[in-house]
């Protein structure tokens, strides 16, 4: 039974984007990063590192505006960020509110009119809309806008919101409160006008936005690590269902959403997405990850020569693994940081490999080894097979593979790439019959149990959040909560 899924690459003008993850390879994709300045002098430059830090969210478009608080200067590109904003542009962006993106497309296509942030024209002057998410029920409302006129100018959900506050009669605060009333799905927003600032986060935080400071600026980021680079003070997570507004008159804390509802952060973001050093709902991913090996290694220890980790997100959890086995971590894989973009298209052999042009296997290391491989997910399967055949190719004498996850069973809708379920490896087969087909020796994934206690930690009084199981778990389509009190599913 073959679960290959190979798509078209993704060329923006003369470049073949390698790094976009459009290629096929069967790696959850994030859907975006987000960045924003409000009152800082060089609000530009803090969004360039702040998005910098942030590319590994999205790698396909970047984008920033900027207000001087009459007038927006924006700039938005195909590619990284640091390909997007030269040094002579960026002194062309100037002011000191600012919001920036990182994309990585999960609705509307891969090109230029959808990179974010989207800017507009509207009664009281400009909008400018970045987010990451998904809105679900997108669809439905740019209907029933275009049925009552309304002219979209992109295929991004993102559009939606504009549109709505646009057309309501009401203030931009109010507006802003109708329309996240309205729509459905996970998502982090940050609205721009000439003078305010405008953050929010779904009822459920979803999706993740942190606040930080940096002297008397506000700064709001995707991730810790963002905050981080240029030195600003985490002050905290933003809430679900939480609206802050920043204006002449400071910061405003307000809400859309006036249910309590317990965060609900995505399990993928400790799995896979954030970066290590960022810190969620009170946890740090490394650490998190750490855990998930260790309890992987409770949960099916196999003898082995070797641990090592699929770079570069299962590396915390392969430590894990080797510090509860005592079994050696190695570098047995090495990943080539240079992908990006390239005038170069692959032939059809390389891209049929796929793989290696991202990643090698280290012979000298593991030949002659019974090697666990420890990875974060396996959704289609074909780059688990691939890894494995790498890794018996280099003289591996056995492959043993252990997911810091549970199966990958269903579609999320809330701001993931995912494919449907016909094309998930674990929603078709076995655990033995996936092990069969990525050519393992053994293969075992993380119970849901182990996962919510790695990320709970030992003390789990001071975790501060819930968790969405949506994609793990067939009993509860979303599973919001630690105990299961709380449940709701897709509305698609």
């Amino acid at each position: 039974m073959s679960h290959e899924l190979m798509t078209e690459p993704l060329w923006t003008g003369d470049y073949y984007n390698e790094g976009s993850g459009k290629e096929g390879l069967d790696k959850l994709k994030e859907e975006c990063g987000v960045f924003g300045v409000y009152r800082h002098p060089d609000a530009a430059s803090l969004s360039y590192y702040g998005l910098h830090a942030l590319q590994h969210r999205g790698e396909e478009s970047a984008g920033m505006c900027v207000s001087d608080g009459t007038q927006f200067n924006y700039h938005r590109g195909m590619g990284l960020v640091k390909e997007v904003f030269t040094k002579d542009l960026m002194q062309t962006l100037t002011g000191d509110i600012s919001i920036g993106h990182v994309r990585y497309s999960t609705s509307g296509d891969s090109k230029l009119t959808n990179a974010q942030p989207l800017v507009f024209k509207y009664r009281d002057g400009d909008l400018a809309v970045a987010t990451n998410g998904n809105i679900v029920n997108a669809p439905t409302i740019r209907r029933e806008l275009e049925q009552s006129g309304s002219i979209f100018q992109t295929t991004s959900d993102t559009e939606v919101i504009a549109h709505l506050i646009a057309r309501s009669s009401k203030g931009l605060v109010e507006a802003a409160k109708d329309a996240f009333q309205r729509i459905v799905g996970g998502y982090a927003f940050l609205i721009m006008t000439n003078d305010k600032l405008l953050v929010a986060s779904d009822p459920h935080g979803l999706r993740p936005l942190t606040m930080g400071k940096l002297g008397d600026a506000y700064l709001f980021a995707s991730e810790t690590c963002a905050l981080e680079t240029i030195g600003a003070e985490l002050i905290r997570d933003i809430e679900p269902g939480e609206l802050l507004v920043l204006d002449a008159d400071g910061l405003h804390e307000d809400r859309f959403d006036n249910h309590k509802h317990r965060k609900a952060l995505c399990a993928m973001e400790y799995i896979y997405f954030a970066r290590p050093d960022s810190d969620m709902n009170g946890a740090n991913q490394h650490a998190a990850r750490k855990r998930m090996g260790s309890r992987m290694a409770i949960e099916a220890f196999v003898d082995a020569d070797l641990v090592t980790g699929v770079p570069d997100s299962s590396i915390s959890a392969a430590i894990g693994y080797a510090e509860q086995t005592g079994i050696p971590y190695e570098m047995g894989m090495i990943k080539n940081k240079y992908t990006g973009r390239t005038f170069i298209q692959p032939s059809q052999e390389l891209r049929e490999q796929g793989v290696k042009m991202k990643l090698s296997a280290v012979r000298r290391v593991v030949e002659g080894k019974r090697v666990v491989m420890i990875d974060d997910s396996i959704v289609r399967g074909t780059t688990s097979r691939r890894i494995v055949n790498m890794l018996r190719d280099a003289g591996a004498t056995e492959v043993h593979v252990r997911i810091t996850s549970p199966p990958f069973k269903n579609p999320c809708f809330y701001g993931i790439d995912t494919p449907d379920s016909r094309e998930l490896i674990a929603s078709a087969l076995s655990v033995e019959e996936i092990c069969r087909e990525i050519n393992a020796d053994s293969l075992a994934f993380l119970s849901p149990d182990g996962l919510i206690a790695s990320i709970q930690g030992d003390n789990q009084d001071d975790y501060k959040g819930g968790l969405c199981l949506a994609c793990f778990d067939n009993d509860y389509p979303t599973r919001l909560d630690f105990d299961g009190e709380e449940k709701f599913g897709c509305s698609c």
